[in-house]
This record gives structure tokens, C-alpha cells and sequence, in this order.
């Protein structure tokens, strides 16, 4: 049988970080406001004990903060969005569509040519010409989902946002 801790042991600097980072990811996910934030976080540069990191956090649900010798329950992930279906071609803007109908029917005309011999061999770089201009075009990325960027940029700014944050507590506390 595993013993529990006991909440009058004393804890360490790294636990009081782990401490602010965790109050930090509750500040982001809107559960606390700023003014709280400053509040605990006072409280928890303060705390000596895990009695006292308990209490701060005792209304709130993972992550606490960590322990070095007691395994921490792990949060359910918040499901990940629904990927982004890939264009279809009745999304396809004008452009695109005129260039999906000539590239199959220049590849066509450009081997009957051939094959009759009205025309020489190079002739096939015309359909490959307007594969790779197509490929410039609309090649790789081209259908990624904008709002993907916008929230992988918003996801930098909160992040920068809360790192400025806790430097900015450790400043005004000493630390």
C-alpha cells in the first residue's frame, strides 16, 4: 500500500513553479481572471507546504501542480478539432477548374500528335508545363484550412502572453 503524503511537508522551488505554470494554463483556459492569477500566484510564492499549494487549488480542476515523488494524474486532452476536409472541386475557384479540365486534354493531344507524327516529341512538355505552373500555383498547402494558422497563431500569443506574466510576477515578488 502507498502512503500519502503528508500536507505539512515543505515543498521546493521547482514545486512552486510547477505551481505558477499550472495556475498559468488555468488563467488561459478562462477559469481565473488576472486579478485572481495575481492573487494565487502571491499566495502560491508564499506557500511553504503542500497543505498550502492544496488549498489554492482546491477549487480548481487539472493541472495542479507536481510533486517529484508522487505521480500526478494526467488531464483528459480536449478533443482536437475535426480536421479540415480537402477541397473538393466544387470548392475550386475558376482558375483551378480550368486548369483540372486542360491538363488531362493537353496530355491527350499532346501523345495523338506524337503518335501521328504531325508533331515532335517536345510537344509533351506542354502538358507538363501546365502541370508544374498548376503545382506553383496550388500545389502543397494550397487547401490548408486558414483558420488552422489563425489558431496556431493565437495559440504563440497566449503563450508569450503568459510567459510575460510570470516573468512579470517573479519581478515584482523577487524572484
Amino acid at each position: 500500500m502507498t502512503e500519502v503524503p503528508s500536507p505539512q511537508l515543505r515543498i521546493s522551488d521547482q514545486n512552486r513553479e510547477s505551481a505558477l505554470s499550472a495556475l498559468g494554463e488555468h488563467m488561459t483556459a478562462g477559469r481565473i481572471d488576472i486579478d485572481e492569477y495575481g492573487e494565487r500566484s502571491a499566495r502560491i510564492t508564499a506557500a511553504k507546504t503542500r497543505g498550502e499549494l492544496g488549498e489554492i487549488f482546491a477549487d480548481l480542476p487539472a493541472p495542479h501542480p507536481r510533486y517529484e515523488d508522487v505521480p500526478q494524474a494526467v488531464a483528459a486532452p480536449e478533443p482536437a478539432p475535426a480536421a479540415p476536409a480537402p477541397r473538393q472541386p466544387e470548392n475550386w475557384s475558376p482558375p483551378q477548374r480550368f486548369l483540372a479540365a486542360i491538363f488531362p486534354l493537353t496530355l491527350i493531344a499532346a501523345i495523338a500528335l506524337i503518335a501521328t507524327g504531325t508533331l515532335a516529341w517536345p510537344i509533351i512538355f506542354v502538358p507538363l508545363g501546365v502541370g508544374v505552373f498548376g503545382k506553383a500555383m496550388w500545389g502543397h498547402g494550397w487547401n490548408h484550412d486558414a483558420e488552422h494558422h489563425r489558431r496556431h497563431e493565437r495559440h504563440l500569443r497566449d503563450r508569450e502572453r503568459r510567459r510575460e506574466l510570470r516573468d512579470s510576477y517573479r519581478r515584482d515578488l523577487g524572484h
